[in-house]
């Protein structure tokens, strides 16, 4: 191979080196900013291909999609001098490339620290201002729209990050805390345990004393109305036999006789001391037929 063609390969190459190190790739997903000698020439780069001074400038490229920074528990006072575990995480993107450079110098990491404190910065003076209650559950979606808009007033201006949601994953008591909730908790449960089974037992006393009251009455009335259709069924039965005897009151008479006569003598070893001339034997002396002859 001849020295021309050497030197023309080389050229080549040089060429070629030169063309892709002043080509830069900027996609949808990320923003990026041009440097030249470490000073930022610009910012504001549209997704695609673009040219650079080669061994002068150099890119730098950042996500710009939106994340999400998963902060650790954090211990929190509540104004009710209650502290709290409070696990957060926040979703975030970077709004200003300028501004975030300079605040982190390109490094995400140094980011994701800034965002953290003063995320915890905004709930630490938030919960100040709330009771337990509010925190847990009353106020929560107002108070997280609070944090996040004084969030964004700052990390926009300083930062160059727009904070798009902070929400709270849970919110715990201490230890010790919960001990004293969980005892406090039982203790009411046990007092309302015993007013409700008191009030329980009053129910049920009313209850049986008014079913014992009421069977009084009923069987009172039972009894009244039972003995009322006695007290008629006996008047109506004398009635008949009333009207049945005066038909023949002689044959009446012989007939009640004769059932004394049969109930007193009904034993062999009876004995009764009567006179002679007694009524009883009234119907034993009279011997005629006419005088049990019922009448017709």
């Amino acid at each position: 191979m001849s020295k021309t063609s050497i030197i023309s390969i080389v050229a080549v190459l040089l060429i070629i080196g030169l063309i892709s190190s002043s080509l830069y790739l900027i996609d949808e997903r990320q923003v990026g900013i041009k440097l030249q000698f470490g000073e930022i020439v610009e910012t504001d780069i549209q997704p695609g291909i673009h040219f650079k001074l080669p061994f002068v400038q150099n890119i730098r490229k950042f996500d710009a999609r939106i994340l999400t920074l998963d902060s650790r528990p954090e211990r929190f006072l509540t104004v009710g001098k209650k502290f709290v575990i409070v696990d957060s995480f926040i979703k975030w993107k970077i709004e200003d490339v300028k501004a975030y450079y300079k605040a982190t110098a390109g490094n995400r990491w140094q980011a994701t620290t800034l965002l953290s404190n003063s995320t915890n910065k905004g709930l630490r003076d938030e919960f100040a201002a709330r009771s337990l209650t509010e925190v847990v559950s009353g106020e929560r979606d107002q108070l997280m729209a609070v944090i996040t808009e004084k969030l964004n007033e700052q990390t926009l201006s300083e930062f160059g990050i727009r904070v798009l949601d902070v929400r709270v994953k849970g919110i715990d008591l201490p230890e010790d805390l919960s001990k004293n909730v969980y005892r406090r908790m039982s203790t009411e449960r046990e007092r309302e345990a015993r007013e409700t089974r008191s009030q329980g037992k009053e129910l049920a006393e009313g209850i049986r004393a008014d079913a014992d009251r009421q069977q009084t009455v009923i069987e009172a009335n039972a009894y009244k109305e039972a003995e009322q259709i006695r007290g008629e069924g006996d008047a109506v039965a004398a009635g008949t036999y009333a009207d049945a005897f005066n038909k023949d009151p002689e044959f009446y008479a012989f007939t009640r006789s004769l059932r004394a006569y049969t109930d007193t003598f009904a034993g062999k070893d009876d004995v009764l001391l009567l006179k002679p001339d007694s009524d009883f034997f009234k119907y034993m002396k009279q011997t005629t037929s006419s005088a049990v002859t019922p009448k017709q």
